[in-house]
């Protein structure tokens, strides 16, 4: 093992968002919320959007990020 290569460290991972699942490009430990840019650990990731490609810390700022995107359109 390469003494620098430590899997416990948090990292942001590099994810692809899928219908009902997703696909780590960059593995890693977290993901941040387009909305607040809080911190997701990938065990606790339940909210994202396909079409923007983007992860959300809850319900609450998947709405906001729907409700701005949708002024947007």
């Amino acid at each position: 093992m390469n003494r620098f290569d430590n899997t416990q460290l948090p990292r942001e991972a590099k994810i692809v968002y899928l219908d009902g699942d997703y696909h780590v490009d960059v593995p890693g430990t977290f993901v941040r919320c387009a909305v607040t840019g809080q911190t997701i650990q990938l065990d606790d990731l339940k909210y994202w959007s396909v079409s923007r490609q983007e992860a959300y810390v809850d319900a609450a700022a998947a709405h906001e990020a729907y409700v701005r995107n949708d002024k947007q359109a």
